[in-house]
C-alpha cells in the first residue's frame, strides 16, 4: 500500500479528531489523555504533532479503529498510513 501525502494525513486525522469528538464517552477519554480542553483542541488541530497524536490515541484501540473505519470513508489500514506521514510517526526499520 502506497504511503498517503501529508496533507491526505493531516485530513484524515482531523476527520478521526471530529469522529472522536462526535460521543461524549470517547472525547472524555481523549481530554483525558491529552489534558486539553475543548479550546485546547480547537487552537491545537492544524498542528501536524498533535494530529499525530490524535491518530496514535485512536490506534491505541483496534476497535476503536475499526468502528471510525466503519462510521466513515475511511480504510482501516490508512489509520496506521496517516500516522506514519506525520512528524514522530516514522516506522522503524528492523533491518
Amino acid at each position: 500500500m502506497s504511503p498517503l501525502s501529508s496533507e491526505a494525513a493531516a485530513a484524515l486525522a482531523l476527520d478521526a479528531l471530529n469522529w472522536i469528538a462526535s460521543d461524549s464517552e470517547r472525547a472524555s477519554g481523549f481530554l483525558g489523555a491529552s489534558g486539553a480542553d475543548l479550546a485546547g483542541l480547537r487552537a491545537r488541530a492544524q498542528e501536524p504533532d498533535f494530529l499525530g497524536f490524535v491518530l496514535d490515541h485512536l490506534l491505541s484501540d483496534d476497535s476503536a479503529v475499526l468502528s471510525f473505519a466503519e462510521e466513515t470513508s475511511h480504510r482501516p489500514e490508512h489509520v496506521a498510513l496517516a500516522r506514519a506521514a506525520l512528524p514522530g510517526g516514522d516506522l522503524p526499520s528492523w533491518t
